[in-house]
């Protein structure tokens, strides 16, 4: 349990009891469940919205919703990778633009397109909507178990995510993504779509990744949770017509 509370304290702003001490390598494996915990959040805030706002502005607080919980922890990497990564500069200019607290006019725009793209994703689901409310942000998350499994830290001096690196896990890490796989039984066909587009989505984003720069930092790890979180949403909406 201790894991899972410092879990939560890292990736939100839930106030659940006093600072407990990271074990990455222990709370890594949890991002996923904390995903559900967010989820949760937003489905309730959704039912409830739905019965005095129209579904443009439920789904409006919904994406809002998530930013807040989360204190833009990820949209803030989004930000600064974007920066970074287009900046078309070499590898150790571009780690230095992503450290840079700025956001320029490429990480302001990465971050209006994604959350423009959760917006209309939310907006056009349909059929099994609570359920995707859940189980999307905690997908979105379990792609990070992908970046810190596959891909080299590039900041050896040290940065938001080098202790993930310090400590190999297991392949037991991803037995929570398993059950999430489980869960989306419950949307029938639609759980198809959900799972291709996902594990499609974290091979294209890791190999850009490689081919880019070669390595994956904190700032990318965020990035990545974030596009995944737009895409999926987009894509289980994309029937819904």
């Amino acid at each position: 349990m201790k894991h899972l509370i410092a879990a939560i304290q890292f990736i939100t702003i839930l106030p659940v009891g006093r600072t407990i001490d990271l074990v990455p390598h222990k709370a890594a494996p949890l991002f996923p469940v904390v995903g559900i915990l967010l989820g949760i959040l937003v489905a309730i805030c959704d039912k409830i919205a739905s019965g005095f706002w129209p579904l443009p502005v439920v789904a409006l607080l919904d994406v809002v919703l998530l930013a807040v919980l989360t204190g833009a922890f990820h949209l803030d990497g989004l930000g600064d990778a974007a920066d970074g990564l287009y900046s078309q500069r070499p590898k150790d200019i571009a780690l230095a633009i992503m450290k840079d607290s700025r956001t320029g006019t490429m990480g302001l725009v990465a971050i209006i397109c994604c959350l423009a793209l959760k917006w209309a994703g939310i907006y056009s689901l349909n059929e099994h909507r609570i359920l995707f409310l859940i189980i999307i942000p905690a997908y979105a998350r379990a792609s990070m178990l992908f970046g810190i499994k596959f891909l080299e830290y590039g900041r050896p001096e040290g940065g938001t995510g080098h202790n993930f690196f310090q400590k190999p896990f297991g392949n037991t890490a991803f037995y929570p993504l398993a059950g999430l796989i489980i869960l989306s039984f419950f949307a029938k066909w639609d759980c198809l779509i959900l799972n291709t587009g996902f594990f499609i989505l974290v091979a294209l984003i890791l190999l850009y990744y490689k081919k880019k720069i070669g390595c994956i930092t904190g700032d990318m790890l965020g990035a990545m949770t974030e596009i995944i979180e737009a895409g999926l949403f987009i894509i289980v909406s994309a029937g819904n017509i």
